[in-house]
């Protein structure tokens, strides 16, 4: 059965982030004036990473279970994390966890077991930083991904599927770049086609559209090319869906609409889940 692959140290999977790194990405999420999105993005990428890091982690060290990349697009797109060049976009999680730009002390409220709340410290570790310059060349990002998933399926051809998830803000300014994430879906290993998921991000208050199967109820055409662009969720990704509340019907992608900053962080929860199956 396709995307039961199990993710190992010499059988492991990729994560690609694409991350619109364009002007609008300065402007703050919708009903959270205090948080422009691309500091959301960074943010939660950042969290992310940490916790993947986590997972890996065992006695004798982090085993490499992922490789990882994130390009950044703005009028151009550039590698953007920390221990990545054009020569190699993608690393293994132990490089990663080895090697953050810096680690910042931040606050977090949390429980106090009481029935009321304290101030906790916690280390950051930050690996991508957050950038909103530009326009959006979303048409390149995908382009240049396809050749690193191709490269590492070339590595790994048994693996768990390759995973890129594309967050941004606006409408492409380059070429339409759905032929460009057709091209990247129909890769495949053994074990299935690449996966690509697509994350609006929102400026508005709004009620999020969240894995839809279908176009209707889509408020415009630049809503519809991401839909078009996404992938529909295998089945261990729509269990893991339904069990965070969502609604799923039918065939449903891995695109959320109009996301705000909670949205994107449940998003990338579970388009990452295939952490689970890690041995």
């Amino acid at each position: 059965m396709a995307f039961s692959a199990e993710i190992s140290r010499t059988n492991p999977t990729c994560l690609l982030f694409l991350v619109d790194r364009s002007t609008s990405m300065d402007e703050p999420f919708g009903g959270q004036p205090g948080k422009k999105k691309a500091d959301g993005v960074a943010d939660a990428i950042n969290r992310l990473l940490q916790n993947l890091v986590l997972k890996c982690a065992k006695a004798e060290g982090v085993r490499d279970y992922f490789h990882i990349g994130v390009l950044g697009y703005g009028t151009e797109v550039e590698v953007a994390l920390a221990g990545t060049t054009l020569d190699q976009p993608l690393v293994p999680i132990s490089e990663i966890a080895n090697s953050p730009l810096r680690v910042e002390e931040r606050q977090r409220m949390t429980d106090d077991g009481a029935g009321g709340v304290i101030e906790q410290h916690i280390r950051f570790p930050v690996w991508f930083e957050p950038v909103a310059d530009g326009k959006t060349a979303m048409n390149a990002a995908l382009t240049l991904a396809r050749t690193v998933v191709a490269d590492f399926i070339a590595c790994y051809p048994d693996c768990f599927p390759p995973l890129v998830l594309n967050l941004t803000d606006g409408k492409p300014t380059d070429e339409n770049p759905l032929n460009a994430a057709m091209s990247l879906k129909a890769l495949k290993s053994s074990d299935g086609n690449v996966l690509v998921f697509n994350a609006h991000l929102s400026s508005s208050s709004a009620e999020p559209i969240t894995f839809p199967g279908e176009e209707e109820g889509l408020p415009d055409k630049y809503a519809k090319l991401l839909f078009r662009m996404s992938s529909i969720l295998p089945p261990s990704l729509m269990r893991a869906a339904a069990e965070e509340g969502y609604t799923i019907r039918g065939a449903a992608r891995g695109f959320v609409f109009n996301a705000d900053l909670v949205s994107v962080i449940r998003f990338l929860d579970i388009g990452t889940r295939v952490a689970t199956s890690v041995r």
